[in-house]
């Protein structure tokens, strides 16, 4: 039995973190507002810059504004402003 769960936790402490990208493919810096958890973080992203955000899960507000919902195993590009899914 003790071997059962240690061989349990081990294999779930060994999954690593699932985190969303979100590279900026504009020519001037665009923010992104994260809630994580009840806690809200702005992001400013550097033209070219990419981040890992959101391991498992979050809300990113857009630099359009849209709002979107992620697991955190999405790709985002943002470009001309808007946030486009890969």
């Amino acid at each position: 039995m003790n071997k059962l769960v240690l061989t349990v936790a081990v294999v779930c402490f060994s999954v690593p973190a699932v985190a969303a990208s979100i590279t900026n493919k504009d020519d001037v810096a665009r923010k992104v507002v994260i809630t994580e958890g009840g806690n809200q973080t702005e992001l400013v992203l550097d033209p070219g810059e990419a981040q890992s955000i959101c391991n498992g899960g979050c809300f990113v507000t857009m630099p359009n504004g849209d709002r979107e919902a992620l697991s955190g195993s999405e790709t985002i590009e943002i470009s001309g402003g808007r946030a486009e899914f890969k």
